[in-house]
Order: C-alpha cells, then sequence, then structure tokens
C-alpha cells in the first residue's frame, strides 16, 4: 500500500513512518509540504500522491496554550483535519486519524469508543471537532484515541522527569489524574495493524496499564527502570495551575482493538524498551545498574 503520513517529523510520526515503511511504501509529509490548513494545497497533494492511506500524525498539541489562542488549535485540528477528510474522500483514500483521551470529561472510571464525549478544554474540544468533520465528510476512516504517549523524537513526560532529577534530588509529581502511558512505537504497530483489517471505526489505544496508574507513579517507575535514587513527593492537582483543566480520569478501553488480534504491551515492558533505545541513543545515560 501506499501511505501519506502528515505530520511525520513529529514524536508519533517519526515512528510511525519508520514501522509503516518496514510494509508499506511511506511518503512522509512534513507541514512545510502540506499545511493542513491550505484546504487547496491539501487537495491538491492528496490528488497528485493517490495514496491508499493517510496516516494524520499531524496536530496542534500545545494543551494549556489552546486556551488563549483557540482558533489556532481549530485551525489545525478541527478544520485542518476536515480539509483531509475531504481530500481523502475524493481521492477515495482511507484515513487513519489520531486523536486523544481529552475528548472525555475524566467522570467514569474507564471511557470506551462508545462513550458520550464531553472534553473539558479546548484542546480536547478542536481534538473532537476532527472527528466529527471525519464522521460527516468520509465513511472510511479509523479514528484511534491514545494517551499519554511519549517517544524518542519529541519532549515528553520521561525526558522532563529525567531532566528534573538531574537538576533536584527531591521531585513533585500530581498523583490525582489517571490515566495510561503509551509509546509511540507501540502505537506505530498497532495503526499499521489496524489499517490492514478493513474494520473501519473508532478505536482506542494505549499500553496496557490495567484500570489506569496516576503520573506519580509513571514517575516512580521512570526513576526505578534508571536507578536513579531520588525523593518523589505526590502532590495534587491543584498545586501545579495550569490553564487548561485536565479529566481526573482519562484510562481508555482497548477491547475492541484486542478483539481485532492487536496485541498491547504492559505500559512497564513499553517503557523498558524506550529506555533501552534511549541508552543506546544516548551512550553517556546509564540505565538501571549502572551509574549515573
Amino acid at each position: 500500500m501506499k501511505v501519506v503520513v502528515t505530520g511525520s517529523n513529529g514524536m508519533l510520526g517519526s515512528d510511525l513512518s519508520r514501522i509503516f515503511s518496514e510494509m508499506h511504501e511511506v511518503i512522509p509529509l512534513t507541514v512545510s509540504d502540506m499545511d493542513l490548513t491550505d484546504r487547496a494545497a491539501v487537495s491538491r497533494v492528496i490528488r497528485e500522491l493517490t495514496p491508499d492511506i493517510v496516516v494524520n500524525c499531524a496536530a496542534y498539541t500545545l494543551v494549556d496554550q489552546a486556551e488563549e489562542e483557540p482558533d489556532a488549535a481549530y485551525r489545525v485540528n478541527g478544520f485542518g483535519v476536515q480539509n483531509l477528510a475531504l481530500a481523502c474522500s475524493d481521492s477515495d483514500a482511507t484515513l487513519c486519524h489520531v486523536s486523544t483521551d481529552y475528548v472525555f470529561d475524566g467522570k467514569k472510571p474507564m471511557f470506551d469508543s462508545f462513550d458520550h464525549a464531553a472534553p473539558l478544554n479546548v484542546y480536547g474540544k478542536s481534538k473532537l471537532a476532527g472527528e466529527m468533520f471525519i464522521h460527516w465528510a468520509m465513511s472510511k476512516f479509523y479514528i484511534v484515541r491514545t494517551s499519554w504517549l511519549y517517544g524518542k523524537h519529541g519532549n515528553n513526560f520521561v525526558e522532563k522527569i529525567l531532566a528534573q532529577a538531574a537538576r533536584s534530588n527531591e521531585l513533585k509529581v500530581v498523583h490525582d489524574q489517571k490515566g495510561a502511558p503509551t509509546w509511540t512505537e507501540s502505537l506505530a504497530v498497532a495503526l499499521r495493524q489496524l489499517v490492514s483489517t478493513g474494520a473501519y471505526g473508532v478505536y482506542h489505544f494505549t499500553d496496557d496499564a490495567g484500570a489506569g496508574i496516576s503520573w506519580y507513579e509513571f514517575a516512580v517507575e521512570i526513576l526505578h527502570q534508571t536507578g536513579l535514587e531520588r525523593q518523589l513527593k505526590p502532590v495534587a492537582t491543584w498545586e501545579f495551575p495550569v490553564k487548561a483543566v485536565r479529566p481526573a480520569i482519562s484510562t481508555l478501553d482497548c477491547g475492541l482493538m484486542e478483539i481485532l488480534g492487536i496485541r498491547r504491551r504492559s505500559w512497564k515492558e513499553s517503557l523498558a524498551g524506550y529506555m533501552e533505545g534511549r541508552s543506546i541513543a544516548r551512550p553517556g545515560v546509564k540505565t538501571k545498574g549502572g551509574s549515573e
């Protein structure tokens, strides 16, 4: 299959382009190649490339900044996705779109693909707008919601914790938000499997964290796997004031993907895989058992 990947230089897009290229012809696109907010350009590029599948990893992801510039978030996450959906529909291409756990309000222990979306912040609302535009514009699509992404090609929670640990012996981490960390490589492999099924629809995929873990528990495991001994202090969300409200619980039920035979790794196993790759890429950084 010929696969176009938008946002190919981002954290997910980089891993996804590499993993898809093992089985498919991949055409990686950055914003300089195709600006999602330019409808005419999107239509022209998709028409010229004639892809079988477009995997959309491009997004406005500045959750707090979106509260101050909602138009920018909606232009990319809402109308940008609409432009892509219309172009794919006109070219008879399948669209695989990556969405977020932030479309939910956090008022359930776990959210499945059929639960009512009620985002609490502008970022979540803009991502939901993109989902709805896909529903209205086309029929051959996969929408895959995920959560707490981390990967080697972008800034992420793992790197933030390790950077803090390098500066201080005491770290404060939120303990009252629950979800599931997801390695970009895990998600990329899952998406490659999903697009081969022809089972169009809305899905959830994260690494397996059971009923969910907190950011604090995630931080504990990060330090454990790197062998760093630091004082971790669990704190409440209100002690870290931010502009955008986050859902207290955003654990996603991934049962539909599992029914399709798409395996999930435990979040600790995925973190270990990320750490192994990180230590290879950064030889001065030792994993557990070595020195800092």
